[in-house]
Order: structure tokens, then C-alpha cells, then sequence
């Protein structure tokens, strides 16, 4: 017994002088947002709630003698949830600029989805769940934890161009009777030119995955899809659009529908002073049914979001935000889940 405490004694000073000597590099950043929200459903009862919206993060690195650098990240806390995100991989930079991420290393097309300015406020009209029309560029891009993605450097065969590829495989565990992803392949640019006082930014990917199910009936089409985005960015105002077209397998409580879906976004931003500007619009409609199921005659999941915020920098890292949001929907082609929110807070970032 004595022996172990020594030996557990002297493992424990050597494993702690062993940190202190080659200790990574570690950061802190995150941040706290709170508000209230005042949200007016055609079809309910207006309700108002404080909505938070907290996240911290540490990121570790550091730079071996060849000069990549090794790096990872996880969060203590996202949104309301203290257990946060843990399960991040590592990222090696090389010396000539690219990257790669390793486990839960991510889609390559979402990677590189453009960024449509809409309201910077957490306001939001609850929308059924049967309700699968969607209205991000990046519906449609899934992968699992067993993955790699890697990152060109910039100006990759062309100036301004940039180019990254991923993939992913599953655990090797036989299939349920819920739909899973086991595998993705993704791509995706971006690429970026000025054409005058103008910076021009063009991003766009593809995806698509395979997936299982036991006992049950495979779907027509696995999720995977295209989309494209471009932004313009001239002075102090931006103005971008994007389009997405795919399908979704696997969705609902039992993962047993699926749908094709198609998103389109719009928006412009605009900054005067310690004032930002920004309003934006998503229209999104998809055909959801039972997996392997065929629709003669379809009928459609729609959203239609019209978006504006006004944000004030009140002291550096200090943000006032007033938002806006109206949305109009419908379900199997009838009206459902329209109304408005308003929300009024600030966030304090670091």
C-alpha cells in the first residue's frame, strides 16, 4: 500500500510539472444575452418571456517546432444548458495556410453557406411541428461525429478562392428503427473579388449522406442537397441572397418522414456609426411524408419570415438590440402559425 501512494504521489507531481512545463495556450470568450420577448400568434394568446441566450467557450492551442498549430475548443455553457458543447476535435493549421478539423469536424457545405443579414434580436413566432418548410441555406447538410474536413488555404487555384472537402463515417453499430445518418461526403467554396468600391463574396456547397434503418421502410432520397449564396458589400452596407434546394430523411418524434424542401433568403445591413441596421426576409416550402412514401398530389409546408433589428453599441462589448419578426405559414396547405415578436435586451460579449 505504501508502495501505491508513492507511486500515485510521484505520477501526480510529474504529470503536474509536466503541465506547468508544456502547458497549451488557453482563451476564454462567450457571452450573455438577455431580453424580453413579446410574441402575438394570430391564432393565441400574446405572451411575453425573458429570453436568454448564454454561451462560454474555451479555446486551446498551441504550435509545435514545424510550426502547425494544434487546436480545439469546447463550451461550458450554450444557451441555458451548463453541460455545453464537450465533444469538439482538433483542428491542425498548417504552415501554408490550410486546415484540418478532426472528429465532429462538421459539413464542408455549410462550411460555406453565405451569411443573409435578417433581425440580430431572439424574437421568434412558434411554428407547429409538423411544419417542415425551411429557412436556412444549411437544412440539408448533416454529418456525424466520426469525420474529417479539410480547409484549403486561401487563393486556392485562383485568387480569392478558397475550398474545403469533408467526410464522415458511422460508428459500425447495427441500424434501429429510427432513420440515422451513418456516412457524408460534402463540398464546398467560397470565393471572393472586388469589382470596384464592391467586395464580392460567392459561396455555395454540395452534400449528400447515407443512412439506415431496420424494420422500416428507406426513403426515397437521403438528406443531401445544393445551395448557393452571394453577398456585396459596399462601404458600410451589405446586401446578400442564397438559395437552397434539397431533402431531409429521419424527421419527426420517430424518425419515420421525409421531405424535399427549398429556402430562399434575403437581406441588407447597415452601419452608421455605433448604429447597425439590418432587415432581412426567408421564404421556404417543402412536401414532408412517410419514408419511401410517393405524392401524386403533394401538398406543401410553407414559411414566410420578414425580419428588422436596430442595434446600438453602447460601450465596447455592450450591444442594445431592438427586433422585430413577422411570420406567415401554412401546413399541408392551410394557414397556420402566423403573428409577430418584438424584443428589446442587449448582449454583453467577451
Amino acid at each position: 500500500m505504501k508502495k501505491e501512494l508513492l507511486m500515485g504521489t510521484a505520477l501526480v507531481s510529474t504529470l503536474g510539472a509536466a503541465s506547468v512545463a508544456e502547458a497549451v495556450t488557453a482563451t476564454m470568450s462567450g457571452n450573455h444575452q438577455t431580453g424580453m420577448e413579446f410574441d402575438s400568434p394570430s391564432g393565441g394568446t400574446d405572451t411575453n418571456a425573458q429570453i436568454n441566450d448564454n454561451n462560454f467557450t474555451v479555446s486551446l492551442s498551441e504550435t509545435t517546432d514545424g510550426g502547425m498549430t494544434i487546436s480545439s475548443s469546447f463550451k461550458l455553457m450554450d444557451e441555458n444548458a451548463a453541460a455545453g458543447d464537450v465533444d469538439a476535435g482538433f483542428t491542425l493549421a498548417f504552415t501554408d495556410g490550410s486546415k484540418l478539423d478532426v472528429l465532429n469536424a462538421g459539413n464542408a457545405s455549410a462550411s460555406h453557406a453565405v451569411s443573409v443579414p435578417g433581425s440580430a434580436g431572439a424574437e421568434g413566432v412558434a411554428n407547429t411541428s409538423t411544419n417542415m418548410a425551411p429557412t436556412g441555406l444549411d437544412f440539408m447538410t448533416t454529418s456525424t461525429p466520426f469525420g474529417v474536413e479539410y480547409h484549403s488555404a486561401a487563393d486556392f487555384l485562383a485568387d480569392g478562392l478558397k475550398l474545403s472537402v469533408s467526410a464522415s463515417t458511422d460508428t459500425g453499430a447495427g441500424p434501429t428503427t429510427t432513420y440515422r445518418t451513418d456516412s457524408h461526403f460534402a463540398i464546398g467554396a467560397t470565393y471572393v473579388t472586388d469589382l470596384g468600391d464592391t467586395s464580392l463574396t460567392i459561396g455555395g456547397g454540395y452534400s449528400e449522406a447515407d443512412g439506415s434503418i431496420s424494420g422500416g421502410t428507406l426513403p426515397n432520397d437521403d438528406t443531401g442537397g445544393v445551395h448557393v449564396g452571394l453577398s456585396a458589400v459596399t462601404g458600410d452596407l451589405t446586401v446578400a441572397v442564397g438559395f437552397a434546394d434539397g431533402s431531409v430523411a429521419g424527421v419527426s418524434d420517430d424518425g419515420s418522414d421525409e421531405y424535399t424542401g427549398e429556402a430562399m433568403k434575403a437581406g441588407v445591413k447597415y452601419v452608421s456609426g455605433d448604429l447597425t441596421f439590418n432587415v432581412g426576409v426567408a421564404s421556404g416550402e417543402a412536401d414532408d411524408h412517410a419514408l419511401g412514401a410517393t405524392t401524386t398530389s403533394p401538398t406543401y409546408d410553407g414559411q414566410d419570415v420578414t425580419s428588422a433589428s436596430i442595434s446600438y453599441a453602447v460601450a465596447s462589448g455592450v450591444t442594445a438590440i431592438l427586433g422585430y419578426t413577422s411570420t406567415a405559414s401554412s401546413d399541408e396547405d392551410v394557414a397556420s402559425d402566423d403573428g409577430s415578436a418584438w424584443y428589446i435586451g442587449a448582449n454583453m460579449s467577451f
